[in-house]
């Protein structure tokens, strides 16, 4: 018997938090995929989620037991613009569910109509964002990344319009809640003390129990965001729309729009059509990253003293704690991609000098990491002898550290991986879609499940982009 039952503890909070409002009903869904992995990790009978009442639901044609839907309201800066007043424009919360065993999640469907938030907007999405977004959501997941997931994809029997006629689509989306720094600044920018308060005490339940303070609380999500962000880099991502209404109190990766993970290496690269002056490009992230918590820490400073001087002087000290967190967890997080089980500060010039020889040749960085495991890093460079001058210095370093050989191979088949979502054959599967054919997404989600030791017959799939086949730019959905 089918069975989905939602709690609904956001929309407990004062209606100022959101707007109750359910999807709008689409005329003739029909399945892409369901996440049968993450569906039973929530508790849920995968085969139920594929029935007409399954697929009603995750189209939100229907609602399941208990839901309470709700588009949340909140504010952020975009580009570094000021919006005083964002919120869902095309998605909806359904509720939470909370596993046996596991922390309790968010339930929102993309995609899903209009809300009061749209700001003329359809509050549609087209097949192509869905696609990208469980590709990479998932990818981020299997790569060991915090982030959000994606449950299922349906098509909704209706088209959309972009530049052009696409079919649309509705992407059910899992997270650990959906506060972002934008939230805060939202009821900040009100100057509503009692709303950051409830709000901030939600959080605290929701994800930092042992905060006992705002200033706890904020101490612990610059922690997590620095994590974060080194994780990103070692794996050659950018987020693309770093903006603060999507960067999220839990530390977990959100809003897979123009994101991208780089073929050849470029510090500055940027990929999404919307960046024009590079702010979001991959060497600005931790900078960006500070600089967005830095609004957190405004929001909250009547919170954490009633005296503001003292406020601002104890959230200054928090924040000038991210650069060495996030330093020291970039230096582990590539320390391990060259093989060292402990890095040290001094470490850093070792791989940085890496990195620089490769952004002058336009090594690809996934590759060439994952050849340092295979001992074929030296073909990676079109100047083998750019690599010969670092690798003697390199070779000298692991055998100071002690480890053996095999424990080294280890440490570093672990840390880079063989498969990531390149763009082209991201775009691939989104084309293919496009025109009904789902086989190179199915074929290329399963081949992600495993991205550090892939199936052998997916070994196209490794492989860095022909000059035809680059992806320059990536676009937001909407």
């Amino acid at each position: 018997m089918f069975h989905f039952a939602t709690s609904a503890t956001y929309a407990t909070l004062p209606d100022r938090f959101f707007t109750k409002i359910g999807p709008t009903p689409v005329r003739a869904p029909s399945l892409i995929a369901v996440n049968d992995d993450l569906a039973r990790d929530l508790g849920l009978n995968p085969d139920d989620l594929t029935s007409p009442e399954g697929v009603a639901i995750l189209a939100g044609n229907a609602l399941p037991q208990g839901a309470t839907p709700l588009a949340a309201v909140y504010a952020g800066h975009q580009f570094g613009g000021w919006n005083p007043r964002l919120g869902d424009g095309r998605a909806v919360l359904l509720g939470e569910l909370t596993p046996e065993g596991g922390p309790q999640v968010d339930i929102q469907l993309k995609g899903a109509g209009r809300t009061p938030y749209s700001r003329g907007g359809d509050g549609r999405a087209w097949v192509g964002p869905v696609i990208r977004e469980y590709l990479l959501s998932e990818a981020m997941h299997a790569l060991g990344v915090p982030t959000t997931r994606a449950l299922a994809a349906v098509l909704t029997g209706e088209d959309v319009y972009r530049e052009t006629r696409l079919p649309g689509a509705v992407l059910t989306r899992v997270a650990r809640s959906h506060i972002r720094i934008g939230t805060f600044q939202y009821f900040a920018s009100q100057r509503d003390i009692d709303a950051l308060r409830t709000l901030y005490e939600f959080t605290r339940a929701r994800h930092y129990l042992d905060a006992e303070t705002p200033l706890q609380m904020l101490e612990q999500v610059i922690t997590a965001q620095a994590e974060l962000v080194a994780h990103w880099m070692s794996l050659g991502f950018i987020h693309g729309v770093m903006n603060t209404d999507n960067m999220t109190l839990s530390g977990e990766t959100i809003d897979y729009g123009p994101c991208a993970f780089m073929d050849a290496y470029h510090p500055a690269k940027v990929f999404s059509s919307i960046d024009r002056h590079g702010r979001y490009a991959y060497n600005q992230q931790a900078d960006i990253a500070v600089w967005n918590l830095a609004q957190l820490a405004s929001a909250i400073l009547p919170l954490i003293d009633t005296n503001e001087a003292q406020a601002v002087e104890v959230a200054s000290a928090a924040l000038n704690d991210f650069a060495p967190q996030f330093q020291a967890a970039w230096t582990r997080r590539f320390g391990r991609k060259i093989g060292l089980k402990n890095a040290t500060p001094e470490d850093a010039q070792l791989i940085q000098d890496l990195l620089n020889r490769m952004g002058s040749l336009g090594a690809d960085f996934t590759n060439t990491f994952r050849a340092l495991a295979d001992g074929t890093a030296r073909d990676a460079f079109s100047d083998p002898a750019a690599y010969d001058q670092w690798h003697d210095a390199w070779r000298a370093r692991l055998a100071a550290e002690g480890t053996d050989a095999a424990t080294q191979t280890a440490i570093m088949r672990a840390a880079n991986p063989a498969i990531i979502p390149r763009n082209h054959r991201v775009e691939e599967a989104i084309t293919a879609a496009v025109a009904g054919d789902y086989a190179p997404f199915h074929r290329l989600h399963s081949a992600l499940k495993s991205p550090y030791e892939p199936a052998p017959d997916m070994g196209d799939l490794t492989m860095a982009p022909t000059a035809d086949q680059e992806v320059r730019q990536t676009f937001c959905g909407t």
